[in-house]
């Protein structure tokens, strides 16, 4: 057993089994065994590689938003400008360097990075330490005022709970020992679940078994920032895997060395996550006051924003090899079978904000 799975045994043998969204959280966020505090899961050597190591493209549409946004929000000086779970930092620096086409979006700055990952933490400090970031451990640290917040590939990862439709109603789906002691994890049924937590779209015809996510931290922080922008000049860019409105269906998914594994095996050792309900972030925003745009596919947003003729400008000074391995990218980010409709993106804005970039008809 790893350490965390130990840990987790250990806790199911004095409380009973444990919440999915409860095994998820110590998965990823354990303070001593989490798999987020105990390594650097990005790039090739890692388990997965996300959109802004995929091309430089992809961080500069995303910094040109920010920056037009900016000046959508009347150019407020000073404002935050933050990223939620910044990876290497990779996004905010070729967004910054993109940014400085627009005077006085980057003077204006203030950066502030939500990021939980001692390693992390330290990468990104390297690769934007001449903007001296300021960095929280949530959402809520992020100080007042306006501001303008970048969450790629964020919300994915922030504990879901699992209902389970059954004959007598939804049951909370939980995580016990395997029987026999060796070890290992099963998933079993939990106590039934409270009529406030069932899915909109809980018919009573649910075919016993179905499997219907919820998650309470994503939806929290979707809430907080619409309360934001409520409050004041803001918006927010939310670009993540995941349908657009409420489905059924299990997502909880592991990647272990860029490859698909157990979620229940060896914890602490593989990512976690599971798809994004942009409709719930959306419900959520707009309660808190926020305006909400999307969504809609990453390819068809970029594609908005102008990354083909980047791209075609890329490839012009670029090798043979370079040209290829651009194109290669486009596609990635693109393409319907790839990024391109998968991937979804959402904003959030201050209720008077005039129409985003990307969002138009």
């Amino acid at each position: 057993m790893t350490p965390l799975a130990r840990v987790i045994a250990e806790q199911i043998e004095t409380t009973g089994p444990m919440p999915v969204a409860r095994f998820m959280e110590l998965a990823l966020n354990h303070p001593q065994f989490g798999y987020y505090r105990t390594r650097d899961p990005l790039g090739a050597a890692g388990d997965f590689i996300t959109a802004p190591e995929t091309s430089q493209m992809f961080g500069e549409m995303i910094g040109l938003w920010s920056a037009v946004a900016w000046e959508a929000l009347g150019a407020p000086t000073p404002f935050t400008l933050a990223e939620l779970g910044p990876g290497h930092g990779t996004l905010m620096a070729d967004a910054l360097r993109a940014g400085r086409t627009k005077p006085g979006f980057v003077e204006a700055a203030r950066l502030h990075l939500v990021e939980t990952s001692p390693r992390l933490r330290a990468r990104q400090a390297e690769t934007l330490g001449g903007f001296d970031p300021v960095f929280h451990d949530d959402v809520a640290g992020l100080p007042d005022g306006p501001l303008i917040v970048l969450a790629n590939e964020f919300f994915d990862a922030l504990p879901v709970r699992q209902l389970v439709a059954t004959e007598g109603g939804w049951a909370e789906r939980c995580i016990d020992r395997q029987p026999g002691g060796d070890g290992g994890f099963t998933f079993t049924m939990g106590d039934q679940a409270p009529v406030a937590d069932l899915p909109p779209i809980a018919a009573p015809g649910a075919a016993p078994g179905t499997i219907f996510e919820v998650s309470p931290a994503a939806q929290a922080v979707a809430g907080e920032l619409g309360g934001r922008c409520a409050r004041a000049p803001g918006a927010v860019l939310i670009i993540d895997y995941g349908h657009a409105a409420v489905a059924m269906g299990e997502t909880l998914q592991a990647v272990r060395g860029h490859r698909y594994a157990d979620p229940l095996s060896d914890p602490g050792t593989a990512d976690l996550t599971a798809h994004v309900d942009f409709g719930a972030l959306g419900r959520c925003a707009r309660d808190a006051g926020a305006t909400v745009f999307g969504p809609i596919g990453q390819g068809r947003f970029l594609l908005s924003l102008g990354i083909a003729a980047r791209a075609k400008r890329l490839m012009a000074a670029a090798s043979a090899q370079q040209a290829d391995d651009i194109e290669a990218a486009f596609q990635r980010l693109l393409a319907p079978s790839e990024m391109g409709n998968l991937f979804k993106v959402m904003a959030l804005a201050s209720p008077d904000a005039e129409a985003l970039p990307g969002f138009t008809a």
